[in-house]
């Protein structure tokens, strides 16, 4: 595994959409999007560059995904991009000295998952706020993709948490102030406390042992640059 940074090269990504992102690549994943699957990074350059942060979708109930990840899928599927799981399955061929076939082995098949975005030969998935074993599964179906030739690249978006949860916090408070005293409630409408669920630092810790292997990977976190610089509004 090779942490590379081609996103910051102004051909690839022009800087105003990089700098309102936390990133991170192994193996010049955006460099290799842009030549062989030029379709593909084009929807995911356009998701940077449209997609903002807004409170009043962010910091609002929605179960395990929540809005931000609908938003964020729908912007790709609007494009083309389709929810797909991915099997492989691998047979082994006896060949004899002489080149002819001898037998082949029962073929092995391996279930996969659905993915969030499957085009061509990307995969993009969105882990905002899932436990964090997600993190596990998911790079280690990318390599396997990968070294089968199924996929060229993967990325994966999630949150920068530490920043996200002390802005959070401020729009939250902020808000506050504009309510009566009656309407006030100091708790956040969603839980930014748990260290178990997907985020920026969790995917660095596991990418930099190795897992990926020669997998081109890009993993986008929102930050507090992605934010759109509104306060919070009730829905």
């Amino acid at each position: 595994m090779y942490e590379t940074d081609t996103f910051n090269d102004a051909s690839i990504l022009i800087p105003a959409f990089r700098d309102r992102w936390k990133m991170m690549e192994t193996n010049s994943a955006c460099a290799i999007m842009k030549s062989v699957c030029p379709d593909e990074w084009a929807d995911i350059v356009y998701v940077l560059q449209t997609f903002a942060l807004a409170p009043s979708t962010w910091l609002r109930r929605g179960g395990n995904r929540g809005m931000v990840p609908k938003i964020l899928d729908g912007m790709l599927q609007s494009r083309g991009w389709i929810e797909t799981r991915i099997d492989l399955e691998t047979q082994g061929i006896l060949i004899n000295k002489g080149g002819s076939e001898r037998a082949r082995l029962e073929p092995i098949h391996q279930e996969g998952y659905l993915v969030d975005n499957f085009k061509g030969r990307v995969v993009v998935d969105v882990e905002w706020n899932a436990k964090d074993g997600n993190i596990d599964r998911d790079l280690s179906a990318y390599r396997a993709w990968h070294e089968a030739g199924v996929i060229s690249a993967a990325v994966l978006i999630t949150q920068d948490r530490e920043p996200l949860k002390a802005l959070a916090e401020r729009i939250w408070a902020e808000y506050q102030q504009t309510l009566s005293e009656g309407e006030r409630d100091p708790r956040l409408p969603i839980d930014l406390n748990t260290s178990t669920t997907t985020n920026f630092e969790k995917v660095q810790l596991r990418v930099r042992r190795g897992v990926m292997g020669t997998c081109p990977l890009l993993v986008v976190a929102a930050c507090h640059a992605t934010w759109n610089g509104e306060p919070y509004t009730r829905a």
